[in-house]
């Protein structure tokens, strides 16, 4: 069986679009309204897409088996190749916040922090397979402040700590064993009390400049809601997309 399109023997399920009424082949009618009808609620009434990321993201921690933190982070090297790789959202600005955006941390001297340090720019997409629902959204890259990168290291767990340190992210590695002695090392360093910040670890902020929400519907009629804003002062606008 192909891994893509109709089995073979099987007719095609055709879509067709005749005034108001769409009809499959297999006899299964939906008109206008009832098409109409099944646009999210959520989404029309939407002005504000930080409070509906906060709403759609409270539902995702209780559907998804794990991290619906998890996002796809993609960036461009000095030779405008793209990189991608999943990170974790550890933060979201508060309304009351000035330039809101989507904090997470890494190693400063890994691809993707030299990357953002260089470009400025990012792009991210959260896939919510339960609810059957992404958010994707792009825009400026600024460094977390030294307070913010400080208080969140310190509520990592010991042994993430440790690990900051003996990661010479991105690099190459010889062999596991390498990787072992320099977390021993550094373990022996810091036995007890207070590890500090590598000054090579912190994090970033993605200020975006815009925001899409989609949620799957039927026959691939999908409800797509994009917000765009000139800069991170400016109010946004809101256009619904052809799916």
């Amino acid at each position: 069986m192909p891994l893509f399109g109709t089995p073979p023997g099987r007719p095609p399920r055709t879509l067709t679009i005749e005034r108001y009424k769409v009809t499959q082949s297999d006899g299964l009618e939906l008109d206008a309204e009832t098409l109409a009808g099944q646009a999210d609620e959520s989404l029309s009434r939407a002005d504000d897409p930080f409070l509906l990321f906060h709403a759609w993201f409270a539902e995702a921690k209780t559907s998804e088996p794990n991290d619906p933190n998890a996002m796809a982070l993609a960036t461009v090297d000095a030779e405008g190749l793209p990189n991608v790789r999943m990170v974790l959202l550890k933060g979201v600005d508060e309304p009351v916040t000035p330039e809101r955006g989507f904090v997470f941390y890494t190693n400063l001297e890994s691809a993707k922090g030299r990357e953002l340090a260089a470009t400025g720019k990012a792009a991210c997409l959260f896939h919510w397979k339960s609810l059957r629902r992404q958010i994707r959204f792009r825009g400026a890259v600024s460094s977390v402040s030294d307070e913010e990168a400080d208080a969140y290291y310190a509520t990592r767990p010991r042994g993430s700590r440790i690990g900051a340190w003996a990661s010479a992210q991105s690099r190459p590695l010889k062999n596991r064993m390498e990787l072992a002695k320099a977390v021993t090392a550094y373990a022996a360093r810091y036995p007890i009390g207070t590890i500090p910040r590598p000054p090579h670890w912190s994090g970033f902020r993605i200020t975006p400049l815009e925001i899409e929400f989609w949620q799957s519907r039927t026959f691939r009629l999908h409800d797509r809601l994009m917000f765009r804003r000139q800069d991170a002062g400016a109010p946004w606008t809101k256009t619904r997309l052809y799916p």
